[in-house]
């Protein structure tokens, strides 16, 4: 019988790049017994030097998020590295690059999302505009500034669509159905079992449920058929962990809004995922983290600011005693299968490994709408979309989207870019002076800054002891007018 410590473990890289958050530390992997190399992409032309580094390094699994901006160069990255498995795959990834790519991604596995409409032509969208019913979402599909409410749009007559695209030249055109929501539930997966899950809900009288625009939130009482959902999803994408923003419609239907590998984590729940991959990738050599279902409702009744700092956080497997069976009367939920104790339901999310495929699912050539259509999508695009939706899934010739791409590109890198904006910016939050907004630009790179205050600004409150919230709500406020006139700018 073969010992399974003395098996050779495969060799661990993490991806990183430049001026891009880290998702996973190597502190996240605690206890693999081997060097685990990193690598570090530095974009412009760095393709063929990066693959020379994985290769020389003989790294055999390569972990990281890849952002919108650079996934495609990662597609031709990993055909080129065919030995090396990239985690979570390409493949998985898909949905991290675009709305659209969410949008096809759920036509494809019959995943429930508000009816959507994609347009690259710009006057066929301006026709749809004057055909159809309000009122509608517009919303930016493709880059890195796809998050925090602030490019998801409702407009309530064809006047107020006009002017909105005319005023932000969103590429493609991306609408959906307004559907009516009463809050809506991000669950987060391990091995598509739910290990976290909250309700976000609007402030009276507003319909954006997003923290950073005054929306609530609270862990207690998710719903088993939520999460069923929410697990199909994940199960669809072939996800070692994964994300689903689940709206919770008025009608009392469910739909996904939002789904992806990158998504913002408490470093324990980092912790666990690390678990998970140390078990796939050792043949049982680590165990397989134990994380109860509901765990989010007695976690989430700590401050946040203590579930920052909490690590290798660990569960003992349910044993039946005397001293457990009070607190199990006084935990259990409803269920098709009747009513449940939680270790009970626990036992229907099993912690599941995913499957290794050889096969691309979502190869450029076919999916890559955003750049190909034109060239070599073209003749593919009515079978990649639902019959129903063929007359109003237009897409034009992609050239004009590449240039206008990178006119916006260099445009936000050099109004972005520079200390001295930066620095003014900081400087008018009330209680950041000179001296503070010093050591934040000590801290994080002026590139990495721009990610934050796009996508996770709340970081700041968590590496800075000194950055109150209330700071952060007024800076939140101050970028978004700061990136409004910029775009402003972009137009004229």
């Amino acid at each position: 019988m073969t010992n399974k410590n003395n098996e050779k473990l495969p060799k661990i890289g993490m991806l990183y790049l430049d001026h891009v958050l880290r998702f996973f530390d190597k502190s996240n992997f605690r206890g693999w017994p081997d060097k685990i190399e990193t690598v570090t992409y530095h974009w412009k032309n760095d393709k063929a030097r990066f693959i020379k580094e994985v290769k020389r390094k003989k790294i055999d699994i390569l972990i990281g998020n890849i952002p919108a901006t650079a996934y495609e160069t990662f597609r031709e990255i990993a055909r080129a590295l065919p030995n090396v498995q990239f985690l979570p795959s390409l493949d998985t990834q898909f949905s991290n690059k675009s709305k659209e790519n969410v949008t096809r991604f759920a036509w494809k596995y019959d995943i429930p999302i508000p009816k959507t409409y994609v347009f690259y032509d710009k006057d066929k969208a301006e026709k749809f505009i004057d055909q159809t019913e309000f009122p509608k979402i517009i919303k930016k599909s493709y880059g890195p500034s796809n998050y925090g409410g602030y490019f998801v749009h409702k407009v309530d007559s064809a006047k107020e669509a006009h002017n909105l695209l005319a005023q932000k030249k969103y590429h493609p055109a991306y609408f959906q159905d307004f559907v009516p929501m009463s809050a809506d539930v991000r669950v987060m997966l391990i091995g598509h079992k739910p290990v976290c899950a909250f309700w976000r809900r609007p402030p009276e009288g507003e319909w954006l449920t997003n923290t950073s625009q005054g929306g609530s939130m609270d862990y207690m009482d998710v719903p088993k058929e939520l999460l069923d959902l929410a697990v199909q999803v994940s199960k669809s994408a072939n996800a070692e962990y994964w994300a689903c923003d689940i709206a919770v419609g008025e009608d009392g239907e469910y739909r996904i809004l939002e789904c992806a590998t990158a998504f913002a984590a408490f470093p324990y729940i980092r912790d666990w995922i690390g678990q998970y991959l140390m078990w796939k990738f050792s043949n049982g050599r680590f165990a397989k983290p134990n994380i109860p279902l509901y765990n989010w409702e007695e976690l989430g009744k700590m401050d946040a600011s203590i579930l920052r700092t909490l690590r290798y956080i660990t569960f003992g497997k349910y044993t039946p005693s005397y001293d457990g069976a009070y607190f199990l009367d006084k935990k259990t939920r409803k269920t098709e299968e009747g009513e449940l104790y939680l270790h009970e339901l626990d036992n229907l999310f099993p912690m599941l490994a995913t499957n290794d495929r050889t096969k691309e699912e979502w190869a450029s050539e076919k999916w890559n709408f955003q750049d190909n259509y034109g060239k070599s999508v073209r003749k593919v695009h009515a079978k990649s979309n639902p019959i129903q939706e063929n007359n109003s899934n237009e897409v034009s010739n992609s050239e004009t989207q590449q240039s206008e791409t990178l006119q916006v590109d260099k445009k936000e890198k050099k109004a972005l870019l520079t200390k001295k904006k930066m620095r003014k910016i900081f400087t008018s939050i009330e209680g950041i002076n000179k001296k503070k907004s010093k050591k934040v630009l000590e801290k994080f790179e002026v590139a990495e800054l721009t990610e934050i205050l796009d996508n996770t600004p709340e970081t700041l409150v968590e590496e800075l002891p000194w950055f109150k919230k209330k700071m952060l709500k007024e800076l939140k406020k101050t970028w978004a007018k700061f990136k409004e006139k910029l775009e402003n700018k972009e137009k004229q």
